[in-house]
């Protein structure tokens, strides 16, 4: 068994690293335990909020992310046969300190990583450790961890340990044995295609809404080809309560979702192009979990998707686990300064942050921001309109939108 460390931290993703670069910040050290050999820039786009970017922010990382990323100027919202239904400012542009930023989740990922790697130093983030169950007793953990393609992996003997291991959590599973991801009939497919830029290159779009098909587009990376094009990055989502769940696990096919949009050519954009133009398809089903009534466990407790697993809508599963990284450190370092029992740090952790996000699963499933487009189509029938004001005004839609905000904490403050 390798040597005792004082705080495990299982899995390297956005909650894992954003913890770990906290706590060092804080002068607190940690291992970190991260599944994959090597990191590579996987995935497809995020949308980082202000709020998320405050945090990133605290942590040093703002210049890395704009050098990279895309200000979001405006997110704007059309039914499914092109109309505007409703924009507004967001971030800077919209009275916030900090910007909105659409990035690559892969670049985010690196430059949490490298950062990781060069403040903890490259011997406190282990990789290739996929943790495969724990055992508790009254001194500490034992973390039990797979074989890595470098050979067999030694159990670990930490003090305290935070699970940051996503959505199919091991160490979630270890205290919830029955649990399971909900799943409602909605299935996403998710690409990115070089693309001259929309609507001015800078906008969140919306379109459509799941009960007839739905898009979300914006752009991640500027002038990717040298030509003035972005790369677009683009998720389209269909309910169907008779669909099989999708396995994220293979490449997603255009035929099996193509059809719901093929005719979707507005005089600003050819949706189906955008699709078919994509170099890869990757699908996901859309999950999330109920909320659990506890989260920490004596030494143990869970951060981000592997506490509080929400539906990607509103932009704000990274944001929830960037805030429950800084929560956590912050009461570790205040337990730390007068050298109590790290139980309590957990307790107040779990206090602050369990109630809250299941606020915001549980809106995500029921009001989210595209219920604006839902109700613009209960409107006008599910039909084109004439006017969106003579159905449903401005401001009523605002009220929509500031709502979600106000949830998923934000919301201007003034």
């Amino acid at each position: 068994m390798s040597e005792q460390t004082a705080i495990a931290v299982v899995g390297g993703g956005i909650a894992g690293l954003a913890f770990a670069l906290a706590l060092h910040q804080r002068g607190i050290a940690c291992d970190v335990y991260e599944g994959v050999t090597e990191i590579k820039e996987l995935g497809v786009g995020i949308t980082l909020l202000p709020h998320a970017v405050e945090e990133l922010t605290a942590l040093g990382l703002l210049p890395q992310l704009e050098a990279v990323g895309i200000e979001n100027r405006e997110s704007v919202f059309f039914n499914r046969f092109g109309q505007r239904v409703y924009g507004e400012a967001r971030g800077r542009h919209a009275g916030y300190e900090l910007p909105e930023l659409g990035i690559h989740r892969g670049k985010l990922h690196g430059i949490l990583f490298d950062a990781a790697q060069k403040r903890l130093g490259p011997q406190h983030v282990h990789t290739g450790y996929r943790c495969t169950g724990l055992a508790q007793d009254g001194e500490g953990v034992t973390l039990s961890f797979a074989d890595n393609a470098r050979g067999p992996v030694a159990p670990v003997r930490a003090q305290w340990v935070v699970a940051c291991d996503g959505v199919n959590s091991v160490v979630r599973k270890h205290f919830y044995p029955d649990d399971q991801v909900c799943y409602a009939g909605i299935n996403t497919w998710r690409g990115t295609t070089v693309h001259k830029p929309i609507l001015g290159g800078k906008s969140y779009i919306r379109i459509g809404s799941i009960d007839t098909g739905k898009m979300v587009i914006y752009p991640i990376v500027d002038n990717v080809d040298g030509q003035g094009n972005q790369l677009v990055n683009w998720v389209a989502e269909i309910r169907d309560s008779e669909a099989r769940m999708n396995d994220w696990n293979r490449p997603g096919r255009t035929d099996d979702f193509l059809p719901t949009f093929a005719d979707w050519r507005f005089d600003w954009l050819d949706v189906p192009a955008l699709i078919t133009s994509a170099e890869q398809v990757f699908e996901y089903p859309m999950v999330d979990k109920d909320a659990l009534p506890r989260w920490s466990f004596e030494r143990v407790t869970l951060m981000g998707d592997a506490a509080h697993p929400m539906y990607p809508r509103g932009s704000n599963g990274s944001a929830q686990a960037l805030i429950d990284a800084r929560t956590l450190a912050d009461e570790i370092a205040t337990e730390h300064a007068v050298g109590g029992d790290l139980r309590t740090a957990l307790q107040r952790y779990q206090a602050v942050r369990l109630l809250a996000t299941a606020r915001v699963v549980e809106t995500n499933r029921t009001l989210p921001p595209d219920f604006i487009i839902m109700k613009a189509d209960e409107l006008s029938g599910g039909k084109p309109f004439g006017n969106i004001d003579e159905l449903i005004s401005q401001d009523e839609l605002r009220a929509i939108s500031d709502n979600y905000k106000q949830i998923a904490g934000f919301a201007l403050k003034g």
